[in-house]
């Protein structure tokens, strides 16, 4: 058998020789970015192909010897593999930076275990395009056969960024340099330090030795075994560490360097492990004080997972680094040695920290089978990265999540196209979903039963080491079923959970209440906030729902349980009415779900007059928040009329709460954008806004930030005071001007700009033209390739020129300066800013069309070679108008045009098809808001809606 498989081989080689020679040394740059662990958006980077293998590793014996003063590292690795099929060539990864110079093998066959006999190698090619090293063998092995691989090899230390195996130093206190080397393998790196089986699936023990200076440490992901000085070189030690548990390549880590530890004070709860876990925090001496609080904040952490876990880490230690000079995008979680970038690893907050903490046993302990199955991977890391924290300290949570997940997923699914502009948001949208799905499971299932479900998912996929996507899932249903929880028939947590993960919409549930005869409708379809697209299969989407609904008889948001599930198969449900017809009812309360809900007026009535009395705040501060975000969405989609959307934030004038207030923002920027061209209905809105804002500012927020206040504070004020500034609050402008004096006297202001960033759009905006001038001569004179000034100073200074005047001649003097002087000094990619902001304000786009008919036949020639900026300034110049008024002009305009649009003919029908559904909307919505406001401002006088460029106070509009 073994003769006749030799045969095929030499046949095989003699074939191979028509193809290109191979090369023994390949170099090539690789543009590859640093990842945090096995995350949703690592697999955009990896091939989707996989590498096809017979054979499978059992072991490595790893040795590196780098040299800081070379920039190169020498290596050698025993890789014992065992044969899956029948076969010849084994298939490693290689980077292309690694030169193999030398490789041998020997055999243990499956039906003679006691001898290793050497084996001839026929063939070792390094593929340098894929990254691959193939070892061809003298003859054919069989299933159950093992085969040593000894490879000798050198590779480059990279200084540029933190990947792969990389060096870097610092400066102490003394301005004495400090060298020192890591490595961040992920997410398919660990090629570049060796050849290897570099796949997640394929877990095994690792040996690994460093050798290094004898004034330095090593540290790896296990605990240092022996060490030995080397025979060679008496300045030079080797470290050899304890064998690794089974685990895949990426998880490889190790450093070099002079930093120093701290440990904890505090002490970990016992567990199952044989021995405590020892904690270290690692940096330089000159920052150790900075991370002193770091070591028993990590205790807190691993204490609570390992509770939640029911398991320990499963290392004997655990060593967290704070290393200067990192660069990669996110912390490196190895398993028992991690790396953060200095300021994320001394920063007081938890869930940075607990996200990559949880890596140790959902990502490391047991990890992802394959890239694919990394999706669901984060989004459960990042839910129990989440209720760690608000269980560890609340206060940091607040206002922030579900939140921002939810709101910027409705408003993405909403829309009549998702992902149209931003395809990448796709990911991280449905890595969002997925986790907001764990967190429904852990309300509807109960937090215990979720527990033990997440429990007994690391339990069972630690017996083999890795999972896939659904396995969390299957032992949801398990303990579920286990603890009697019952679901509607046929119904699991898969199919349910499948249901919400891959579709890019969300369900809208819309309750009914029928008054005089008790009864109560239910009802769900596809939400939208735009125009419903063409008919097509997503608008007939269908979901598994839990309703957990509540009354004002019984407001008790502890207990909160499912009534039912609004299925797939029953999308309307009519049942008996939980509450008196004078009493209103709130379902989903606490966002349990990923959907917006709806109601009849009177309902929504009930609920704005409860939440203008006294019983405000038994409602807790969340569920205010979404019964707020889910009526403006409502009106905003045409569900109902805005009335009542306005209706509901008549209690803003007595709520504390920054998370309530949080959604506020995003609704008033949506519908000022919308309205903004009715000039006249736009300013009684503005004033509305800022009777609302403008007392929270003065007297709740307060104008000067105190000492040690918390972060939400911070940023609520910096919302609300951004408003206001934009608004004209007279304070606010003279503080602005008052900065903008020191630049306007520097006797040379192009050396830097002592003015902060907020201070600049409220002079643009209400300031003088010489004050504006000022700053358009900075853009133009900034200076070029300087150390002292970013680029991105001059991008925000010119952002602000065009996105916050209020009047024309200040945006008809920048579209002179960029387009009709052809300044040098403007970019094509200036001149893309300056169009795209001035579609953010009224002002900016219709000055910007008078430009394009005023000057169309300069402007067409000064682009006809720059297809991208000639569309773009069609576009800008005409796709934000939003009446009918606006389409008739737009389209005659375009009528006498015809034939001259070029490349911008198409954009301009889907432009005016925009028009007219803008003009519709503002048609059906604009005089309602404006009646609901003339009602509420009253017959005030008229400088009320110049208000806030006049004085300082102004009387909170009454309910």
């Amino acid at each position: 058998m073994r003769l006749v498989a030799s045969l095929i081989l030499c046949a095989a080689i003699i074939a191979s020789d028509a193809h290109p020679k191979e090369c023994s040394r390949c170099s090539m740059k690789n543009g590859s970015k640093s990842k945090r662990s096995i995350d949703f958006n690592d697999i955009l980077e990896v091939p989707s192909f996989r590498t096809p293998r017979n054979v499978k590793p059992i072991s490595y014996q790893l040795e590196i010897h780098p040299s800081t003063k070379t920039g190169k590292f020498q290596g050698r690795v025993a890789i014992v593999v065992v044969w899956l099929d029948i076969g010849v060539r084994i298939r490693l990864d290689a980077h292309a930076d690694l030169n193999i110079t030398d490789v041998t093998a020997k055999c243990l066959y499956i039906n003679n275990t006691n001898t290793w006999e050497p084996v001839k190698i026929g063939r070792s090619k390094h593929n340098c395009q894929k990254s691959e090293y193939d070892v061809d063998l003298d003859h054919w092995f069989e299933p159950g056969d093992k085969c040593e691989l000894n490879l000798t090899y050198t590779g480059n230390i990279t200084s540029t960024e933190s990947t792969g195996i990389f060096m870097n130093s610092y400066l102490d206190t003394q301005a004495q340099e400090h060298t020192f080397i890591g490595t961040h393998l992920r997410l398919n790196n660990a090629r570049r330090l060796f050849p290897c089986f570099d796949e997640p699936e394929y877990k095994t023990k690792f040996e690994l030795s460093v050798i290094r200076p004898k004034k330095m440490i090593a540290r790896s992901n296990t605990a240092l075994n022996y060490s030995i000085e080397l025979p060679s070189d008496s300045t030079l030690m080797k470290d050899v560490f304890e064998i690794t548990p089974e685990m895949s390549t990426y998880q490889l880590a190790f450093m070099i360097s002079d930093f120093e530890s701290i440990s904890p004070t505090r002490s970990l709860n016992p567990t199952e492990a044989r021995t405590p876990l020892d904690i270290k925090v690692w940096g330089r001496r000159d920052y150790l004080s900075t991370l002193s609080k770091v070591p028993n904040k990590i205790v807190t952490i691993v204490n609570y997972l390992q509770n939640y876990f029911n398991i320990s880490i499963g290392l004997a230690k655990l060593d967290v680094v704070a290393m200067p000079m990192y660069t990669a995008t996110k912390a490196s979680d190895n398993w028992g040695l991690m790396f953060f970038k200095e300021s994320e690893l001394s920063s007081s907050l938890v869930w940075n920290t607990a996200y990559e903490l949880i890596y140790q046993w959902i990502g490391q302990r047991i990890t992802p089978f394959r890239w694919s199955d990394a999706q669901v991977n984060k989004a459960l890391n990042s839910f129990l990265a989440s209720k760690t924290t608000v269980d560890i300290d609340p206060n940091e949570m607040e206002g922030k999540w579900p939140m921002t997940l939810l709101y910027s997923l409705f408003y993405e699914f909403g829309k009549t196209f998702p992902f149209a502009r931003v395809a990448g948001i796709r990911h991280e949208a449905a890595s969002a979903k997925t986790e907001l799905v764990f967190r429904m499971f852990n309300y509807t299932l109960g937090e215990e039963i979720f527990r033990k479900g997440v429990q007994r998912f690391i339990y069972e996929s630690s017996k083999n080491g890795s999972f896939y996507a659904n396995d969390i899932f299957t032992h949801l249903d398990t303990v579920r079923e286990d603890n009697n929880v019952t679901l509607p028939d046929n119904l699991t947590i898969s199919s349910i959970a499948g249901l919400w993960m891959h579709r890019d919409r969300v369900p809208l549930v819309t309750v009914t209440r029928d008054y005089e005869t008790g009864k109560i409708t239910f009802t769900q379809s596809v939400y939208l906030r735009e125009a419903a697209p063409p008919s097509n299969e997503k608008m007939s989407y269908l979901w598994d729902i839990p309703i957990v609904m509540i009354n004002q008889e019984k407001l008790n948001f502890k207990d909160l349980k499912t009534e039912f599930w609004l299925t797939k198969s029953e999308s309307r449900v009519t049942m008996n009415d939980t509450a008196d017809k004078d009493k209103f009812v709130i379902v989903n309360p606490e966002e349990i779900g990923m959907f917006p809900v709806n109601y009849d007026i009177c309902n929504w009535q009930m609920l704005s007059q409860f939440l203008q009395g006294p019983h405000r705040e038994t409602i807790p501060v969340l569920t205010r928040a979404k019964l707020l975000h889910d009526a403006w969405n409502m009106a905003y989609a045409g569900d109902f009329c805005f009335e009542v959307a306005f209706n509901m934030t008549l209690f803003l004038k007595n709520e504390t709460s920054h998370v309530v207030w949080e959604p506020f923002f995003t609704m008033i920027d949506h519908v000022g954008r919308r309205i903004q061209g009715s000039e006249g209905v736009y300013a009684k809105f503005e004033a509305y806004i800022f009777s609302l804002l403008q007392p929270l500012y003065k007297y709740q927020l307060g104008e000067v930030p105190q000492q040690n206040e918390p972060s939400w504070k911070v940023h609520m004020r910096g919302l609300v005071k951004n408003f206001l500034c934009r608004a004209g609050y007279v304070p606010c402008v003279e503080e602005a001007e008052a900065q903008y004096r020191k630049w306007t006297k520097d006797d040379q202001p192009d050396e830097g700009n002592p003015v902060a960033n907020e201070f600049l759009c409220p002079v643009f905006r209400w300031g003088t033209m010489d004050d504006w001038e000022f700053g358009l001569q900075r853009v133009i004179n900034f200076p070029q390739k300087t150390m002292e000034r970013k680029q991105s100073e001059r991008t925000y200074l010119l952002k602000t020129l065009a996105g916050c005047p209020v009047d024309k001649e200040k945006i008809e003097r920048l579209l002179n300066v960029t387009i009709l002087d052809k300044n040098s000094n403007f970019s094509d990619s200036d001149i893309h800013l300056v169009f795209s902001t001035l579609t953010g304000s009224a002002t900016g786009y219709s000055t910007l069309f008078d430009f394009l008919v005023d000057h169309w036949d300069t402007v067409k020639l000064r682009f006809e070679n720059k297809k991208h900026l000639w569309n773009r300034i069609v576009n800008s110049a005409t796709s934000s108008f939003s009446t009918q008024e606006d389409y008739e002009m737009v389209s005659e305009w375009y009528a006498s045009k015809q034939k001259e649009f070029d490349t911008a003919e198409s954009l301009m029908n889907k432009v005016l098809q925009d028009i007219d559904q803008e003009s519709k909307w503002n048609e059906r919505n604009v005089p309602v808001i404006e009646n609901w406001l003339k009602k509420h401002l009253g017959d005030k006088p008229s400088e009320l809606l110049s208000y806030a460029r006049r004085t300082t106070t102004i009387t909170p509009i009454t309910g």
